[in-house]
């Protein structure tokens, strides 16, 4: 009796943290085949507003994509409407990079920004010398309700050397492929480098090499809201893909990218001591396996100090074991450990992937996350203290 009474209690907390998951975008439904890369913030008037890539006609990265954003009013637990925050015709619009700035005294209930990219051919080819990327951004400041137009920050922001329609872009660089962070962006909230918005990135360099090794992380940011951005240094590990980051300290910064080699099955850490524009140190954190695959970031100050989170595929095989951390000693170690996602047994293919976080209250995380071989993302909310 006692073995069925604790039984009973395991199924009864499954239940009970079902019905907390919200599926937001689900493939199929408002006119697109597959939605991916979720990012996730909260505005200053505490609605929650979820961006994905809308993916038109198949689950494939190029092609007739837009950026859907659907917005919430009560921490998650409905959301409205899909609303369509870009649409580049037939042509591919995606990693969506949206960050909040609070600090912007022009703008005292705050200013959603929305970082992009377009592409006009396959990463493969992008990578070849076949295509380019460019980086553009948007605005509003009705909490997404209207958008301001487009902007190409790409002089700015990327080093390609490609011909465009109506810009030559000759740097020495070579910059090829580029992608936005996938997930949020962020602002500084304190120190020497308060208000600057910081946006993780990656790019390619030169001609493909194996294993991805032309890939290295990087970030762009701005100091004026958003009037000019600077490049910052790349993370010079062979790889480093796919990276957000975290503010830990008045001048500190913790990056955290998608190791592209598959050689270490780990993410990738960088720590600055600048804002972000320099890296201290680089290094594979074996705390932290990886499957070769996105992971989130995010962090938020308790009592003077920086609580830092991690959300990533703890696994090294397969795209599942989502799992939440919490470090409140820059990432060194981790007091919370919570798994948020596991395939049942007996369930093949990529359970769990991309994700974002997003702080929902002093005791609270909202999850926002592809679920289930990429069929939807999901939002759920997880309990710490």
């Amino acid at each position: 009796m006692k073995k069925l009474g604790t039984m009973l209690v395991f199924a009864l907390l499954a239940g009970i943290c079902h019905a907390q998951e919200v599926n937001v975008f689900v493939s199929g439904e408002d006119g697109y085949k597959s939605y991916r890369i979720p990012a996730i913030v909260k505005d200053k008037s505490g609605q929650l507003i979820a961006f994905a890539e809308g993916r038109v006609d198949h689950a494939g990265d190029f092609g007739n994509v837009d950026i859907v954003y659907k917005i919430s009013q009560d921490n998650g637990k409905t959301w409205g409407p899909l609303q369509v925050a870009v649409d580049n015709d037939n042509l591919q619009v995606g990693n969506p990079a949206p960050v909040v700035d609070l600090l912007d005294p022009a703008y005292p209930k705050g200013r959603l920004f929305l970082f992009y990219n377009t592409g006009n051919n396959h990463e493969g080819e992008v990578r070849k010398g076949n295509g380019l990327r460019e980086c553009w951004s948007i605005s509003s400041t009705d909490g997404g309700k209207t958008w301001s137009n487009p902007e190409n920050i790409t002089l700015e922001t990327h080093r390609p050397n490609q011909p465009s329609v109506n810009v030559q872009y000759i740097f020495k660089e070579d910059w090829r492929t580029y992608a936005n962070t996938p997930g949020h962006a962020l602002q500084f909230d304190s120190g020497k480098f308060k208000g600057r918005i910081y946006i993780p990135a990656n790019h390619s360099e030169g001609n493909p090499k194996e294993n991805g090794k032309d890939y290295f992380a990087h970030s762009y940011y701005s100091d004026d809201h958003g009037k000019t951005f600077k490049i910052g240094s790349s993370v010079k590990f062979e790889g480093s893909n796919e990276t957000m980051a975290a503010q830990i300290s008045n001048t500190g910064l913790y990056m955290n990218s998608r190791n592209q080699q598959g050689n270490v099955k780990s993410r990738i850490v960088s720590y600055s001591s600048d804002g972000g524009v320099n890296w201290d140190t680089t290094y594979y954190d074996k705390n932290l396996p990886d499957p070769v695959n996105q992971g989130s970031v995010l962090s938020w100050q308790k009592k003077g100090k920086y609580i830092l989170a991690v959300c990533n595929a703890a696994s090294t095989n397969r795209r599942d074991n989502l799992t939440v951390r919490l470090s409140n000693d820059q990432g060194k170690t981790w007091y919370f450990n919570q798994v948020v996602a596991k395939a049942p047994e007996g369930v093949k293919g990529d359970y769990a992937a991309y994700s974002d976080l997003v702080l929902l209250n002093k005791n609270k995380l909202g999850v926002l996350f592809e679920k289930e071989n990429y069929s939807k993302i999901v939002f759920l909310p997880v309990n710490f203290k």
